[in-house]
């Protein structure tokens, strides 16, 4: 399930700068050092080209390398730091995270699809007393759609055929023994998610997190993100959540409607 890309005449298309651009997504906590074979493989191209995009890339400053392997630097975080500084959803949805962290000590993300992965946008801020947040939930943090509860909203918002069509072709990877991987039960839970519109995911991504989610629409009631919040196993007890947590997050969803 991949982003619906831009048209663009074939005469703009920069090809260079596409394969540059694949070479530097080729880094990801799966591969965080890469040699030219393996940048090669990873993005499409030959060693030679990928070895000529590695060497432009760390001579500007966007990766570090001990002449073998590469490495991505800090200069890449000038993207997201722009993006996360100017883009108008983050800013949006700040206050509402802060105010949610303060009333109930607990974490809150809001989250957007890309492709097959969802990323994290916004985040509470520290609130004295606060739960920790999940190892690697940070902003910028990609976080797969199948094993995560604000993934499983989303999802639960695309057109059925939609939905279909990447459940059909996609591999649902176990991270944690908890990770619903069979294609038939996933399904069931995104139906289920649909009717209730929010998801609960226990242990799922990662052992110990559990989280719930409900989807962000906008007035023509589109999802454009999801907000969540981590807590523990008690407060997500069916009894639990019904009566504290989730009318939160549904409150705040409707609240931020006008303004999505």
């Amino acid at each position: 399930m991949s982003k619906e890309p831009h048209q663009i005449a074939k005469a703009d298309f920069i090809e260079g700068m596409a394969k540059g651009m694949a070479v530097l997504e080729s880094f990801d906590t799966e591969r965080q050092r890469l040699n030219a074979t393996q940048a090669a493989e990873r993005a499409g191209l030959t060693r030679a080209a990928a070895r000529r995009h590695l060497l432009t890339l760390a001579y500007l400053g966007y990766l570090d390398t001990d002449g073998s392997h590469y490495w991505l630097s800090a200069k890449v975080l000038r993207f997201s730091g722009s993006y996360l500084a100017s883009a108008r959803l983050p800013r949006l949805l700040q206050p509402t995270l802060n105010r949610l962290a303060a009333l109930t000590r607990e974490s809150f993300s809001a989250v957007v699809l890309d492709g097959d992965e969802v990323v994290i946008v916004a985040r509470s801020a520290s609130v004295g007393g606060q739960r920790l947040m999940a190892y690697g939930l940070h902003l910028g943090a990609r976080l797969p759609v199948h094993a995560t509860s604000t993934g499983r909203v989303l999802l639960a918002a695309l057109p059925r055929t939609e939905f279909s069509a990447w459940l059909k072709g996609c591999e649902l990877p176990r991270l944690t023994p908890l990770t619903t991987v069979d294609h038939k039960a996933f399904r069931a839970i995104v139906t289920q998610v649909r009717v209730d519109d929010f998801a609960v995911a226990s242990e799922e991504h990662e052992l110990g997190v559990h989280a719930l989610a409900v989807p962000l629409r906008n007035m023509q009631g589109k999802a454009v993100a999801a907000l969540n919040v981590v807590a523990s196993p008690e407060r997500l007890a069916p009894a639990m959540m019904r009566k504290d947590l989730l009318p939160l997050l549904l409150d705040a969803a409707r609240e931020l409607r006008p303004l999505l």
